[in-house]
C-alpha cells in the first residue's frame, strides 16, 4: 500500500510541477492612467521619453517618459477604442492611430492630426492592423483587406476571400517587403508577391503540414469546426523566416516563413489564451494573457507579473532603454527588462522565505533530533559485516587422572623412607579460532537490523509528514496574513506552494533525491549555455 502511494505522490507532483511557473522578484513601476481604460501603446523607438497610449475615446501623449500626459486626438463615434498605434518605419514623425471609427494620421508627432481612411460601413471603420513597406500601406478592417499605394490617398479593397473577412493583425518586414502575413478569423494568408496573389498558411490546427492552399479553395466548413482563435502575428526582428503566432491555445512558431508550424512549449504558462505576443531584439518572446506576463526561455515560460495588481493584460510594448511596458485593466506598467535578473530560487522563497531555513533543512534536523537518520542504519550493516570476520576465540583446558603409583627412594640409612607415591594429573591446555565466513553474505544480525531498519523507516517517515505538513501550513497562513486579494495571484500562490510541498514529500520518501537532481540538472544546463 505504501508504494502505491508513493507512485500516485509521484504522479500528482510530476503534474503540478510542470505547471508550476517560477519568477523572479521583478521591480514594476506603476503609471497610474488606471481610468482611462488603455488599449494600445506605442513607445518612440529612438527617444523613450516620447509615448503614445491609445485609450477609449481618445490618443494621449508623454514627452517625459510617462511622467506627464495630455491629449492630442480625441475619437468620435460609436466605437472610439484605438486598437493601434504605429510610427512610420521611415518617418518617425509620422504616426499611425487605428480606431473603430476609421484610420487617423499626424505628420508633427501627434499635435494635428487627420482621418486617413473612413470607410463606409462599421465593419470598414473598425481598423485593427497596419503595416507600411516601401511604396504600400496595408490596413485590416473588420471587412477586410484594404491596400494604399499613394500614401492612403486611395484605398483598394483586397480581392477575394481577403477582401471580405476580418483581418486581426498584419506583419512584414523592409528587408523583405514583397512579403507579407495577414492573421484573419480564418487563418494566415502570405503573399509573396506584393499582393498579386495569397496562399493560406495557417489553418485551424494543421501544425506540422505544408502549406500550398491557393485563396478561394477554401472550405466554410472546415472554418467553423475549429474553436482556435488568432490574436496576433509577429516577424522575428532578428531572423525574418521566423514567425510568431498568438492563439487562444498557444504560441505557434514557423521557422521556415510559414511552411509548417509548431507550438511551443507551455510550461509555465496559467493560461493558454496568449491576448497579445512581443517579439524584441535578440528573439525575446514576452506574452500576455489574462491572468499575467510571461518570459519564453527556450523551454518554458517564466512570469514576469506576479507582483502586478490587474486581472487583463491586454498590451505590450518595449522602448530602446530595455523598458517594459504592460497595458492592463488597471492602468499602465513599466519595468527595466534588461536590469530584470532571476533568481536561481522561486518566488515563494523569494517573498517568504529570505530568512527562514528551507523545508529540507528543516526535516534535517528533525531527523537527527529523533535520531532516525538513515546513516545509522548503514552504520549497523557496516559493523555486522566487520563482525563476520572477527573469529570465535575457544579456551580449553583438559586434566587426566593417572593410576600410575612409584617408589619414591628416600633416604638410605632410615627404614620407611621408600614410599609408594601416586603420579601427578596430566594438564592440557588449547586455544581455538574458528570462522564463519558465510555471515559476511548473511547472518541473522542482518535480519535483526532489516527489521530494525523497517521500524526506523516508518518512524522517520512520520516524523518527516509531520515536519512536511506543519512547515507547509505556516506557510498557507503567512500568505493568507499578507492579504493577497488578487485571486490569479493566490491561486499562482497557492499551486507554487502546492508543487514546494510535494516536492518536499517526495525529498522525504527520496532521501532529498528529488531536489538534487533538478539542482545537478540545472547546474548542468547552465554550464552548457555558458559554453554556447
Amino acid at each position: 500500500m505504501k508504494r502505491v502511494f508513493v507512485l500516485v505522490l509521484a504522479g500528482l507532483c510530476a503534474i503540478v510541477f510542470l505547471n508550476g511557473a517560477l519568477a523572479g522578484e521583478i521591480p514594476w513601476e506603476k503609471m497610474d492612467m488606471e481610468e482611462l481604460s488603455l488599449k494600445s501603446l506605442l513607445p518612440h523607438p529612438d527617444d523613450a521619453r516620447i509615448i503614445f497610449a491609445g485609450a477609449s475615446g481618445a490618443v494621449f501623449k508623454s514627452t517625459d517618459a510617462g511622467k506627464n500626459w495630455r491629449s492630442v486626438l480625441f475619437i468620435k463615434g460609436e466605437n472610439k477604442d484605438v486598437n493601434f498605434l504605429s510610427f512610420d518605419p521611415f518617418n518617425k514623425n509620422s504616426v499611425y492611430a487605428g480606431t473603430g471609427n476609421g484610420l487617423f494620421f499626424s505628420s508633427d508627432s501627434g499635435e494635428s492630426w487627420r482621418m486617413l481612411f473612413k470607410g463606409k460601413n462599421n465593419l470598414e471603420k473598425e481598423c485593427n492592423a497596419l503595416l507600411i513597406l516601401p511604396g504600400r500601406i496595408y490596413l485590416g478592417t473588420g471587412a477586410g483587406l484594404f491596400v494604399s499605394t499613394d500614401a492612403g490617398r486611395i484605398w483598394n479593397k483586397e480581392k477575394g476571400r481577403l477582401g471580405n473577412i476580418r483581418v486581426l493583425s498584419i506583419a512584414g518586414d523592409i528587408r523583405e517587403s514583397n512579403c507579407v502575413y495577414v492573421a484573419t478569423d480564418a487563418g494566415v494568408f502570405k503573399t509573396d508577391n506584393s499582393g498579386e496573389s495569397w496562399m493560406r498558411v495557417f489553418v485551424n490546427e494543421q501544425v506540422g503540414i505544408e502549406a500550398g492552399e491557393e485563396d478561394g479553395g477554401i472550405d466554410d466548413k472546415e472554418d467553423g469546426e475549429s474553436n482556435l482563435q488568432i490574436r496576433h502575428i509577429f516577424i522575428d526582428p532578428a531572423n525574418p523566416s521566423y514567425i510568431y503566432l498568438a492563439t487562444s491555445r498557444g504560441v505557434y512558431r514557423s521557422q521556415d516563413k510559414a511552411k509548417t508550424w509548431q507550438l511551443l512549449s507551455d510550461y509555465g504558462l496559467l493560461d493558454k489564451d496568449i491576448k497579445f505576443l512581443l517579439i524584441c531584439n535578440e528573439s525575446k518572446i514576452y506574452a500576455s494573457t489574462r491572468s499575467g506576463v510571461f518570459e519564453f526561455t527556450g523551454k518554458r515560460w517564466k512570469e514576469l507579473s506576479l507582483d502586478l495588481i490587474a486581472e487583463d493584460f491586454r498590451f505590450l510594448a518595449q522602448d530602446n532603454s530595455g523598458n517594459l511596458y504592460v497595458v492592463s485593466d488597471k492602468g499602465l506598467y513599466r519595468t527595466n527588462i534588461k536590469a530584470v535578473s532571476f533568481s536561481k530560487e522561486d518566488s515563494i522563497k523569494t517573498l517568504y522565505l529570505n530568512d527562514e531555513p528551507q523545508i529540507q533543512d528543516v526535516q534535517e534536523a528533525a531527523i537527527k533530533y529523533a535520531e532516525v537518520e538513515p546513516e545509522k542504519i548503514i552504520r549497523w550493516r557496516r559493523q555486522a559485516a566487520k563482525k563476520a570476520l572477527l573469529p570465535e576465540v575457544s579456551v580449553g583446558l583438559g586434566r587426566n587422572v593417572t593410576d600410575l603409583w612409584h617408589w619414591e627412594s628416600g633416604s638410605t640409612t632410615k627404614s620407611g623412607d621408600d614410599n609408594l607415591m601416586r603420579g601427578r594429573d596430566a594438564i592440557e591446555w588449547d586455544i581455538r579460532l574458528s570462522w564463519d565466513l558465510s555471515e559476511l553474505i548473511f547472518s541473522d544480525d542482518q535480519t535483526n537490523i532489516d527489521v530494525r531498519s523497517r521500524l526506523m523507516v516508518e518512524l522517520r517517515d512520520d516524523i518527516l509528514d509531520q515536519v512536511t505538513k506543519i512547515y507547509f501550513e505556516r506557510l498557507r497562513v503567512k500568505l493568507e496574513l499578507d492579504g493577497l486579494s488578487m485571486v490569479d495571484k493566490k491561486k499562482a500562490l497557492e499551486k507554487e506552494i502546492r508543487v514546494k510541498e510535494l516536492t518536499a514529500y517526495l525529498d522525504a520518501l527520496t532521501g532529498g533525491y528529488f531536489s538534487r537532481h533538478i539542482k545537478a540538472t540545472k547546474e548542468t544546463q547552465g554550464i552548457a549555455e555558458q559554453k554556447i
